[in-house]
This record gives C-alpha cells, structure tokens and sequence, in this order.
C-alpha cells in the first residue's frame, strides 16, 4: 500500500498524539522531581532507560526487524552518550537544585544550541537573519531567568544552571551527529538501542560517583517508584511512539510545535504541584525563551527538531524517502 492509499487518521487520533507529545513530555520534569526524592538521580535514570529501551528493542525485534550490525551499535552508544547520558543525565542531577519549570525553560533553548554547533562545525550553515534575532531573543531569556529574583526571590542555582547548559549543548550535539551517524532503518530500533546504551552510560556514571553506596532501597517512597514507572511507561515508550508516528502523518512545523508547548506545560505543572515561584520574571523569561524557540524553529526547516524533552527519547529520523524515515533533526 502506498502512501497516496493508506487512510487517513482519524483526527481525534491525531489530537490524542498530540496531546501525549505535549502533556506527556511536558510532565516529565515534574516527575524527575518526584522520583529522585528518594531515588539516586544517575541509577534512576539508568534504569528508566535500560527498561524502556529494553522493551522497546524487544518489541521491534519481535516484530520482525533485522538484528542490528556492529556499526549499529557503536553509532548508538555515540548518541547515548550525548543525548542521555549528558543531556538527561545533566537535567536529573540539575533538578536536585533547579525547580523544574526553570529547567524546563533552559532544556527548551536546545535548538538555539543546534544553531550554534552547526554553525560552528567544518562546513557548517550559517544561521540567518530570523535565526540571528531568534539567539539573541534567547540569550536575553536566559539572562531574565538565571539572574537574581529569577526563583524564590533568589538566585537560580548556578551550578544546576550550567549542568542544563551543558547538558543541553550535548543533547544539541549528539541531534547533530545523528543525521549522518550509521543506524538500523527502523527508527524505534534505533531509539530503543539508544535508550540500552543511555541508560548503561547512566549507571556506569551513578557507580562510579558512588550512588550505590548512598543508595537504601528500604527508604524509597511509594511516590518516587510511581514516578519512575511514569517515566517509563509515559515519558519513554508512549511519548516517544507518538511522536515518531506524528512525523509520518503530520507536518514537520506541526510537531515541532513541542518545542515550546512543553516548557509552558512544565512551568504550569511546577507551580500547581510544587508550589514553584510563578513569579513575574520568571513569567516574562518563560515568554521570551518560548518566542525564541518559535522564531529558531518555525524558519525555513523542513524537519522538526529532536525531542529535547527529559525523557531523551532520541533517534535521528531520517528521510522517508532513502531510509524511509525523517530525519528528527
């Protein structure tokens, strides 16, 4: 069946996509939070990953895909490291300090860090005009949130600030690489290979900083277990097939829209749960950093950007045309 033949989705299935990619990836800085109360932050997350991933790789394998080869992998745990390890690593270890609106709004500048190291690179692009004003939109935004009176009438805590600016210029990298790396044709294979070597990267990183030894399984809430299968389950598995099955029956300018839905959807969730200071210059910053991804992101792109959410479900996406994929840049 072609593609001029295969139905249409129904558009409340296309609305309830949406609505996952949106509120599901929104709400993950939320349950970071509850889940490192009493869970080590590292080993946490390097078991959320080893168990989406697990599954995830399970399933496509079952479902008849070719084993991956050894080039496979080693693209893989490339875009482990920089995606997860670093780039959903740096936010839950950040999250320790940083409410999780705050982070939520700093992750949200990953695509003006894309700008950047593309720019950058060997051969690179030059960004344009709408995307100059766009950085320099964000810059101010991130000047507006990180300094004093930006969080309880203090100061953001810089250390946790960089660990997001960090992490954030990973996961920017590792999208980067990811559009020419060797992976599988399947790109649910591919993520799912991904999130096994994220999530062995994770906890590597969590025994060698020696999270084991702080680790008391018998003081882990109920609270902080309900979290991490939310992660799981929500913020891995589901999100992330229903962003990958929006790329194929949406637009791309459509589903990047994420991009700056899910920091609103983090900072409103804080406030509401947590008591997050919703204070007006975190408002104004939170508008400024939104219009700033809008404006890098809704330029002459003809692919989305890669999720930049917590829950780091990353693949590169590639064309539909050679790999029959897009390319999730």
């Amino acid at each position: 069946m072609t593609d001029a033949t295969k139905p249409r989705p129904s558009t409340a299935l296309v609305l309830a996509a949406f609505a996952a990619v949106y509120l599901l990836w929104g709400s993950t800085y939320l349950a970071i939070i509850f889940a490192i109360d009493t869970l080590p932050p590292l080993l946490m997350a390097g078991a959320r990953f080893l168990l989406a991933g697990g599954v995830l790789y399970g399933v496509m394998r079952l479902r008849g895909e070719p084993a991956p080869a050894p080039r496979h992998w080693r693209s893989t745990a490339l875009i482990g490291a920089l995606l997860l390890m670093c780039g959903n690593g740096g936010v839950t270890l950040a999250e320790r300090t940083v409410p999780s609106g705050v982070a939520a709004l700093l992750v949200a500048m990953v695509p003006m860090w894309m700008v950047l190291l593309e720019w950058l690179r060997p051969g690179g692009t030059r960004p344009t005009l709408r995307t100059v004003i766009g950085l320099v939109v964000g810059f101010v935004g991130i000047v507006v949130l990180v300094g004093p009176g930006a969080a309880d009438g203090g100061h953001v805590n810089l250390g946790g600030a960089a660990l997001l600016m960090v992490g954030s210029a990973a996961w920017a990298g590792g999208s980067i690489y990811s559009r020419t790396a060797d992976l599988p044709k399947s790109a649910l294979l591919a993520t799912g290979m991904e999130m096994l070597w994220g999530g062995a990267w994770l906890t590597l990183a969590g025994t060698l900083t020696g999270e084991w030894g702080r680790f008391d399984p018998s003081a882990v809430s109920t609270e902080s277990l309900l979290a991490y299968l939310y992660l799981v389950v929500f913020g891995s598995l589901v999100g992330f097939t229903a962003y990958i099955w929006l790329l194929g029956v949406s637009t791309p300018a459509r589903v990047s829209t994420y991009a700056y839905v899910n920091p609103v959807v983090a900072v409103l969730l804080g406030w509401w749960v947590l008591n997050e200071a919703l204070t007006p210059r975190v408002l104004a910053a939170a508008a400024i950093i939104v219009l700033a991804v809008a404006v890098i992101t809704t330029g002459k792109r003809s692919t989305p950007v890669q999720p930049a959410e917590a829950e780091g479900s990353a693949t590169a996406v590639r064309g539909r045309t050679a790999a029959a994929r897009r390319n999730a840049a």
